[in-house]
This record gives C-alpha cells, sequence and structure tokens, in this order.
C-alpha cells in the first residue's frame, strides 16, 4: 500500500495494520496493546498463557462500555469476558479460556493488511511448536522509535471508532463524524443524541504518521509534551460563520499542525501542492473502513474524482474571499 511504501518505516508498517487492516472482531487492537505491555518482557518468546490476561483485559474493559466487539452474531470468546465482568469467572478461568478460544483468528490474520500480508512481521506464530508467539527484532525496534509513544492512543482511538460504526450499524445507517473545538473530541450523533467518540489528536495521527501536515515536523500526541500537536482547520474557521463556506468542522478539513505552523498559517489558505496532500490524506480514510470512510464519503463525494473536486471547489471559494496563500519551510522529508 502506498500508505507505508511511500515512507517504509517500521511505525508505519504498524500504523499499516492498525489502520487499514480488516475489522471483523476488535481483537487486533486488543493484541496489539497486549504487546505494548508486554514489550519489556524477559523472553522475546510470550506464551498463550501470559499473552491470555494482558488480551481478554483490554477485551473486558471496552465489552463494558460497547457491547458489540465483533460483526458475527455470536461468540463463546465474548460470552466468557462478559462472564468474568459479571463476576462469574475468576481470572484463571478467563485466562483459559482467552488461550482456548481468543487467538485463533487473530494471530493468523494480524499482519494481513488489502488480502495480502505485510513485509515486516513484528512476531513469528510458534504456538504449535512453542505454544506461543516470538516477538520479532522488528518489534523491539518499533518500541524504540520516536513514534511510539503515540502509538498507544491512536490505537485506542481507531478502536472507539470501529465500535461507534458497529454500535450504529454503519451498513443500515451512515455514521456522522462530527468534530467539537471546545473539547477537540470527535463524536456521533443520533436525532438529539450526542455520543463522544475519541480525541481529535489520536484517531488523525496516524494518518499523518506522527508528522505535522504542513511542515513534517515530527508531533505528539501525549498530553503535556513540548511537541504536542494542535488542530488545524485545513480553510480557515472564520470562512463559516460569514457564510462562505460550509461543514468546515467535517473531518475532510481537521489536520494536526505543530505550533509553529498554527501559529503562522492564521487565515491564510494553504497553497495548492498542500490542498493535493489534504486529498492524499483523505483518501487514507477512504481505504481504511469504517467509520472515517462513511463520512468522508458522506461529505466529500462517492467517487475519488468528485472528492478532488470537492476541495478544489472549496478551496477557489476560500481564495477568492482571502486571497493569500501560505506554506511553510519543510522540516521533514515528505511523507505522505
Amino acid at each position: 500500500m502506498h500508505f507505508y511504501q511511500v515512507d517504509p518505516t517500521l511505525e508505519n508498517y504498524w500504523r499499516g495494520i492498525i489502520l487499514f487492516g480488516r475489522n471483523v472482531a476488535s481483537y487486533k487492537f486488543a493484541l496489539a496493546k497486549a504487546l505494548y505491555e508486554l514489550r519489556h518482557a524477559q523472553s522475546e518468546l510470550i506464551t498463550l498463557d501470559d499473552l491470555a490476561l494482558p488480551f481478554a483485559r483490554h477485551i473486558c474493559e471496552h465489552l463494558q462500555q460497547a457491547p458489540k466487539q465483533n460483526t458475527s452474531k455470536q461468540s463463546q470468546f465474548l460470552n466468557a469476558c462478559n462472564a468474568f465482568n459479571r463476576g462469574e469467572l475468576d481470572p484463571a478461568a478467563l485466562q483459559a479460556a482467552t488461550v482456548k478460544l481468543g487467538f485463533g483468528a487473530v494471530i493468523d490474520a494480524f499482519h494481513n493488511v488489502n488480502n495480502g500480508e505485510i513485509d515486516k512481521r513484528f512476531f513469528l506464530d510458534e504456538r504449535r511448536s512453542h505454544k506461543g508467539i516470538r516477538l520479532t527484532d522488528n518489534f523491539f525496534r518499533l518500541t524504540e522509535s520516536e513514534q511510539f509513544a503515540n502509538l498507544l492512543p491512536e490505537t485506542e482511538a481507531r478502536w472507539r471508532l470501529v465500535e461507534q460504526a458497529w454500535a450504529l450499524g454503519v451498513s443500515r445507517n451512515m455514521i456522522a463524524v462530527e468534530y467539537d473545538a471546545a473539547d477537540q473530541m470527535l463524536f456521533s450523533r443520533q436525532g438529539l443524541r450526542r455520543t463522544a467518540i475519541t480525541s481529535c489528536r489520536d484517531s488523525l495521527n496516524g494518518y499523518q504518521k506522527g508528522k505535522c501536515f504542513y511542515c513534517y515536523r515530527s508531533i505528539s500526541i501525549v498530553s503535556g509534551d513540548d511537541a504536542l500537536a494542535q488542530v488545524d482547520h485545513f480553510l480557515p474557521w472564520s470562512l463559516m460563520p460569514q457564510g462562505i463556506l460550509r461543514n468546515l468542522d467535517g473531518v475532510w478539513n481537521l489536520v494536526l499542525a505543530c505550533r509553529a505552523c498554527n501559529g503562522s498559517k492564521s487565515a491564510r489558505i494553504p497553497s495548492v501542492p498542500l490542498l493535493s496532500r489534504l486529498h492524499t490524506r483523505n483518501e487514507y480514510f477512504i481505504n481504511s473502513h469504517l467509520p472515517l470512510r462513511e463520512t468522508l464519503l458522506e461529505q466529500t463525494g462517492k467517487s475519488e474524482k468528485v472528492r478532488r473536486q470537492y476541495l478544489n471547489d472549496r478551496w477557489n471559494t476560500a481564495r477568492q474571499s482571502l486571497l493569500h496563500t501560505w506554506e511553510p519551510e519543510a522540516q521533514g522529508e515528505a511523507t505522505f
């Protein structure tokens, strides 16, 4: 896929799994979060017994807020997790049920993206020979990377978005993901009811590969970090109260920027090359499946040609009003 082929770092291969892998159950996210926790294990071999409780605990925690964790009607493993949440199973019984029922598909499918296996493996399946998985050098190098701290909130945000899509039944009714600038959260709406989903920063960062949208400087989504990303409206929000453009709070128009770019851009219009970059970023959303895909299709068009024209038309309208374009000097290599 272009996403990680254009910038083939381990972080982007991992993001390819989290953002673009098939979503028929949430187990991929739970496995990723369990591996984050086990990165300091004394052995590169992680037995299923050792993996089971960290993996199951994440599923159990999410089940308390989002009862739908897969797309099938029945799951013995999820039944066991729900029984644990009700106090009907102790940790030992949950561990045994997870080893027996929880890992069959997720270990097989973890590295598959777009119906094929990615070039970099983060663990090897050794269930038959050693009753577990073996972490590779790729995984340990990943944990030492500059971007590793961002991966945990990105994974959680992706999980929350998928849960919300399942909860609303995207196949029957389009999910509208909207942005609340006051708390910088993404939310969905059902009639008059609003449901907060996840942090906007956490949701967008993976698609920008941990870089400022405008200058490619490294950014962070970890609270308190000096490089904490800021959510910016690509086409300035000031055009919306004036009635010049609508829906500028749409996901299609939100990007993460470093503090320097967000300050210097002000109310100017990003350049044409930056507009093309926005289209590329939005196409990552489209190819990421639920639910940002559905939101973007609803907001900007069903085909790539229509979506590109949608952006061009709004850019031209903004340019007629604000006149001045802006583009910062690059602070890093182009990665998206």
